[in-house]
């Protein structure tokens, strides 16, 4: 028995989230979600401004329109989603020290196989990472 959190990410936002990833890669890919508690509600694909296969910067311009879009939406920031073009879907030790955000859950799209992409949610805290059950509703 597990007691990982649950979250529900509908099947057409992490089809987003993949479809992203492959259109960026071999660099990685970057969004946000919107959402509350423990469902998110849109995919916001945005410009990876650090342009690599090994880091994610949310495009400066990118991030204000979100959290405009968000606000005036009544949402909130829900999730901060990234790919690893080459690497499984875990949080690096770079992921981890850039999670600025720890109210927000992290996905991470994996296309090491690109026939299968994985996709996992994660609850990152400092150097606590705690992973998170996937479920489309």
């Amino acid at each position: 028995m597990t007691d990982a959190e649950v979250l529900v990410v509908p099947a057409d936002v992490q089809a987003a989230m993949v479809a992203h990833a492959r259109a960026e890669a071999p660099l990685e890919a970057c969004g946000l979600l919107g959402g509350q508690g423990r469902r998110a509600e849109r995919f916001y694909p945005t410009r990876n401004a650090a342009g690599s296969p090994v880091r994610y910067e949310v495009e400066p311009a990118d991030l204000l329109a979100v959290t405009m879009a968000l606000e005036s939406a009544g949402g909130e920031l829900w999730g901060v989603f990234h790919s690893h073009p080459q690497t499984e879907a875990y949080p690096s030790q770079t992921d981890l020290r850039l999670a600025l955000y720890p109210e927000a859950v992290y996905l991470i799209c994996s296309l090491a196989d690109p026939q299968r992409p994985v996709l996992r949610a994660f609850r990152l805290e400092g150097t606590q990472v705690r992973e998170c059950v996937l479920s489309t509703g």
